[in-house]
């Protein structure tokens, strides 16, 4: 699949947070002002739908997607039974690349991306290298010997990790996932 390589700080400036690790302070220095000539001038008031659509494009900037994938994600979580949008959001976090993120052996969910693709990381023993593959419950992961151990981060519940193995003890709860999106506004995109 493709990814985006364009400048990503203007996405984070386009959604008013930051969507990657470095746009913190850049964010504090220009402020939430979104890119272009006219990113300064007045401001519409934003309708229902432009919210929705903010809250998708968000929702995709941050796990690294693109429409046509983001798409398929959505169309698999209406068909499981229950809650669309936590099923969805479940279906983001558990894609390989984002789960390598979450153990910490990668900073970025792009470094992260890397790593799988570059085919570092191993599934239940299995040399892996497609970053969108979904890891199911009860799964390891493991990083490459040659890699090494990155430092230690604070790791999601529903997450376990010794040195350079990670398992998936569970489904995420909405909790521990990703706070800044609002699956409901996304859900509702899609059902217009």
């Amino acid at each position: 699949m493709a990814r985006y390589t364009g400048p990503k700080r203007r996405l984070s400036r386009r959604e008013g947070i930051a969507l990657f690790a470095k746009d913190a302070k850049a964010l504090e220095r220009k402020g939430a002002v979104p890119p272009g000539q006219h990113g300064l001038g007045r401001r519409r008031r934003v309708s229902e739908y432009g919210l929705e659509l903010r809250e998708k494009q968000k929702a995709k900037r941050f796990y690294g997607i693109l429409e046509k994938q983001f798409n398929r994600y959505f169309q698999k979580a209406a068909k499981v039974k229950g809650a669309t949008g936590l099923s969805l959001m479940q279906l983001l976090e558990l894609r390989l690349d984002n789960v390598v993120y979450r153990l910490g052996f990668a900073k970025s969910r792009a470094q992260a991306r890397q790593v799988v693709s570059h085919g570092h990381v191993t599934v239940e023993g299995k040399k892996v290298n497609i970053p969108s593959c979904q890891v199911k419950v009860g799964q390891t992961i493991a990083l490459l010997p040659k890699l090494g151990d990155n430092t230690p981060t604070t790791l999601p519940e529903w997450l376990e990790r010794k040195a350079t193995l990670g398992k998936v003890l569970r489904l995420p709860g909405r909790e521990e996932m990703e706070q800044a999106i609002d699956e409901q506004l996304i859900v509702e995109y899609y059902s217009r």
